[in-house]
C-alpha cells in the first residue's frame, strides 16, 4: 500500500511539475510573474520528493560532485561557441539566456540554484527510486520528456547529458546529495558564462 502511495505521489508531482515547467518558459524574461512560477515548479519537486518517500542522501563527499560540475559546465562552453554559429540552435539558447540578460541577478541566481537541487530531489531520488531495472538511463528519460514542456531542443539536449552524469553520480554515491552538487555547480556556470556567449 505504501508503494502505490509513493508512487501516486510520484506520477502526480512529475505531472503538475511538467505543467509547471511549461508555463515558467513561457512567461515574458523580465517578467515579474516568472520568479513566483519558477519557485513554485522547485517547490513541486522537493515536496514531491518527500512525498514520494524517503530522499536518501548518499556519500557526504563534496570534491568529485563539484569537479564534475565544473567538468560538465566547460564541455557545454565549448559547445556554446559551435552552437552559437548555428542559427536554429542559438536562438535557442538566447531564448533561455534572455531570464539572465533581463532578470534580478540575486533572484535568477537563487531561482537557479533551488530549482537544480530541487529537480535532483525529484529526478534523482523519487524517479531513479521507482526504475527497478536501470534507473540512470530511465530516470534521464523522464528527465528529459520532461524537459519537452519548455519546447527547447537546446534545453533537451542539455537535460539528457546532465541527467546520465547526475545518474552516474547517484548511482556511485548512493543518494541526492553528489548529484545535487553537480547540477548547482553546472547551472551556476551557465547562468554566468552562458550571457556572455549569445
Amino acid at each position: 500500500m505504501a508503494v502505490r502511495r509513493g508512487t501516486a505521489a510520484t506520477l502526480l508531482f512529475l505531472v503538475v511539475g511538467t505543467a509547471l515547467l511549461g508555463i515558467s518558459f513561457r512567461i515574458e524574461p523580465g517578467s515579474d510573474w516568472f520568479y513566483p512560477a519558477a519557485l513554485a515548479l522547485a517547490a513541486t519537486w522537493v515536496v514531491g520528493a518527500f512525498a514520494s518517500g524517503p530522499v536518501p542522501l548518499g556519500e557526504r563527499a563534496v570534491l568529485r560532485p563539484l569537479l564534475a560540475g565544473a567538468a560538465l559546465a566547460g564541455v557545454f562552453v565549448l559547445g556554446a561557441l559551435v552552437v552559437r554559429h548555428l542559427p536554429v540552435l542559438d536562438d535557442q539558447v538566447s531564448a533561455v539566456t534572455a531570464y539572465a540578460d533581463r532578470g534580478s541577478g540575486l533572484l535568477i541566481v537563487a531561482v537557479t540554484l533551488v530549482t537544480g537541487a530541487g529537480e535532483e530531489l525529484f529526478f534523482r531520488g523519487a524517479i531513479y527510486d521507482a526504475m527497478p531495472q536501470r534507473p540512470v538511463v530511465l530516470s534521464t528519460t523522464v528527465y528529459a520528456l520532461v524537459t519537452v514542456a519548455t519546447l527547447n531542443v537546446a534545453l533537451v539536449f542539455a537535460a539528457a547529458l546532465l541527467g546520465l552524469v547526475v545518474g552516474t553520480l547517484r548511482q556511485w554515491s548512493g543518494g541526492v546529495l553528489a548529484p545535487a552538487i553537480t547540477h548547482v555547480t553546472w547551472s551556476l556556470v551557465m547562468l554566468l558564462a552562458l550571457p556572455a556567449l549569445f
